[in-house]
Order: C-alpha cells, then sequence, then structure tokens
C-alpha cells in the first residue's frame, strides 16, 4: 500500500484475528471522492458483504462535500467494491466458514491517485484473547526496554 491514507480502522486488529488482506477498489461519485480529498471518511463500523452478486462496503460514513450542490451524495449508502471474479468467488467461499468478517483496515489513494480499500478476513476475538494480546504487546515493549537499556 502506497499512496495517501484517508481513513484508517485502528480498533480493527484489537477486536479481530485478521487472517488474510484483500485490496479492492471502490464505486464512488464525485461529491465523495472531493470529500475524501479534503478527509471526511469513518469506517470504524463499517464492513463489507455479499449483496445482489456483488460485495459492498455498508455504514462507511463519507461527509458530505461542503460545497455540494443539491445533487450532494448520501454519507453512509452502501458502495459497490471491485475485484476480479476470481477474487469475488474466493472471497465468498470463504466467509461461509462461520465466525467470518470482511472488515475495512484503510481507505486510501494509491499512486495513480484511485480510492482503494484493504479489507481483511477477520474472525472474531473474545475478550481473554484481547487480554492475551495486550499481555505479549506489553511483554515485547518491555523486553525490547530491556535489551536496549543492557546492550549500552
Amino acid at each position: 500500500m502506497t499512496g495517501k491514507t484517508i481513513a484508517e480502522n485502528r480498533k480493527a486488529r484489537h477486536n479481530y484475528f485478521i487472517e488474510d488482506d484483500f485490496e479492492a477498489g471502490i464505486m464512488l461519485v464525485g461529491t465523495e471522492v472531493k470529500s475524501l480529498r479534503a478527509g471526511g471518511a469513518n469506517i470504524q463500523e463499517s464492513y463489507a458483504s455479499f449483496e445482489n452478486g456483488g460485495l459492498y462496503l455498508v455504514n462507511a460514513h463519507i461527509a458530505e462535500y461542503n460545497f455540494g450542490n443539491r445533487n450532494n451524495h448520501d454519507p453512509s449508502r452502501p458502495r459497490k467494491l471491485l475485484m476480479h471474479r476470481k477474487e469475488l468467488n474466493k472471497l465468498e467461499a470463504l466467509l461461509q466458514r462461520a465466525g467470518k468478517t470482511l472488515v475495512p483496515l484503510s481507505l486510501y489513494f494509491n499512486e495513480r491517485g484511485k480510492v482503494k480499500v484493504k479489507l481483511g478476513l477477520a474472525a472474531g476475538k473474545k475478550q481473554h484473547d484481547k487480554r492475551q494480546t495486550e499481555k505479549m504487546r506489553d511483554w515485547n515493549r518491555e523486553k525490547q526496554r530491556l535489551l536496549k537499556t543492557d546492550g549500552r
């Protein structure tokens, strides 16, 4: 992923085990792109799901463009995600397994200026899993600190 990050879902790695990630394009209207260039996006509560034979980003909020007219976009409409058919079929098969969901990890402009979504194939974490992850992160931080001070 290179380019300018628009929005990031930082809680995704805390709430889910991310098994694999995928890149998808997104179908947008003009005022949505202008709003994204201004930085008006939130993907914290969003997810991707298969509807009507396609993959859609649901519950993502792209703020209305300030200088838009009466043809401005709906901020929370479902947006179609663009992927190759083989990738879509693979994803649909993976999602059939119990407890899997597609969570957007980040929304960004690629090097060509196109808006892309990085999706993660995720399985939910239980509370004890979250605590274990936090313990490991704290221990690794402490270990690095000790190695740094002892190594001189």
